[in-house]
């Protein structure tokens, strides 16, 4: 008996690519953190291949379990090694071949029954409100850490949270260029709502009318780098029923992009895939016309990995900044490391999340920015909770709407 079924397993093709170079190794995070062969992107290629030959063990689980899947080890490979593909193939074996204990399962199931439905997370703002008033999740017993520690990534709500909505269509603003479909996500809609508007109120400036259909719930990303790929597929599915109609889908979250971008591989529909467009990408495709105003600001920018390593964005979100007349901005050390959020990774992995945040969170601040910027809602909660709070943290999108509105800095 080996580790993987026959459907889907690590394709031995795409391992051997590998030729164990090492180039990897000081991008990855696990590897700068633990300094383990297995816990690299090179080990665990290793334990794929393993994989075609032996039973799957709870060490080669805790390994791959260990990958934040940021890919920064994809844009350092100079053989091309598709790492990226591989851990979409392993991590639903993953989850059909291993009995996980039945408290991961609980949490997991906690996790996957809140965060991709907006309704539910509506309806605990009210909650979370009070939580972080009264400071009441430093009630939770410490025999449930995760749980304590979910209640803590929360980010900071307004009661206005919980009925909120953003117009479904926002009216292009002098020369009319086109339309365009914006994903309004789960947590991005109810958490961040200003990003959304924002990027809408961009969008329309350059000339673009914008639509913003409620549905999709969910792009289905989380589940998906999680390895929970027939959730993954529903939500595929249902996103693509939403949004197929439009030429362009815009799309604001690193790791919604990315994940909708995999869709030729999750829905077997690459022309959607195709549409798909980051927000940033797509405006430096355009081109802008709208006029720019001074904004007196010094920004360190923060790469979030699935849009700088996994979509491979890196100049277009720095060359639109840039473009903010006052603006200087400002890049930090180690650029390429994660900081920790990756999808759910700080919430089922709270000991490293913390560690890699800490350490992007002391980069950030050396920098001595005014303000961060960080195109990705996960990234932004993740760094928030070792910035201090007299740095904040801003969408990109949201410096370019400022901007826009002749708002100062």
């Amino acid at each position: 008996m080996t580790a993987w079924d026959a459907q889907a397993p690590p394709a031995p093709e795409l391992i051997d690519d590998c030729v164990h170079c090492g180039f990897c190794l000081p991008t990855c995070p696990t590897y700068a953190l633990w300094g383990e062969e297995m816990d690299s992107p090179r080990g665990r290629i290793r334990l794929m291949a393993l994989g075609h030959e032996q039973p799957l063990s709870d060490e080669m689980v805790t390994h791959f379990d260990r990958c934040l899947g940021c890919m920064a080890c994809v844009t350092a490979c100079p053989s091309g090694v598709k790492y990226d593909l591989l851990l979409l193939q392993t991590r639903p074996q993953i989850e059909r071949n291993f009995e996980r204990s039945a408290a991961d399962r609980a949490f997991r199931g906690l996790i996957f029954a809140v965060f991709p439905h907006p309704g539910r997370l509506r309806a605990l703002v009210p909650v979370l409100a009070v939580q972080q008033r009264l400071g009441l999740e430093r009630l939770i017993p410490s025999r449930f850490p995760r749980l304590r520690r979910l209640a803590e990534l929360a980010p900071t709500v307004k009661l206005s949270a919980a009925w909120a909505r953003m117009p479904e269509v926002t009216p292009a603003r002098g020369r009319r260029r086109g339309t365009v479909a914006l994903l309004q996500g789960c947590v991005q809609r109810v958490f961040f709502p200003a990003v959304n508007r924002a990027t809408a109120a961009v969008l329309a400036a350059e000339g673009f009318e914008v639509h913003a259909p409620r549905a999709p719930r969910c792009c289905g990303s989380l589940q998906l780098h999680t390895g929970y790929e027939e959730e993954a597929r529903v939500c595929a599915r249902e996103t693509i029923a939403a949004l197929d109609k439009y030429d362009t889908v815009i799309v604001n979250a690193a790791g919604c992009g990315s994940g909708m971008k995999d869709y030729a591989h999750l829905a077997g529909d690459r022309a959607f895939a195709a549409k798909v467009r980051d927000v940033h990408e797509f405006l430096a495709e355009a081109g802008t016309q709208a006029e720019r105003r001074p904004l007196h600001l010094r920004v360190a920018y923060h790469d979030p990995c699935h849009l700088a390593h996994a979509q491979g964005i890196r100049t277009a979100p720095r060359e639109l900044l840039r473009g903010i007349p006052g603006l200087e901005l400002i890049e930090p050390a180690e650029w390429e490391l994660c900081c920790g959020s990756a999808g759910v990774y700080n919430m089922l992995h709270p000991e490293a999340a913390e560690d890699l945040g800490r350490r992007k969170a002391a980069n950030l601040a050396r920098t001595g920015a005014a303000a961060i910027a960080a195109a990705n809602p996960g990234c932004a909660i993740q760094i928030a909770r070792h910035l201090e709070p007299a740095i904040p943290i801003i969408h990109p999108i949201e410096l370019l709407a400022r901007s826009l509105n002749g708002r100062a800095g």
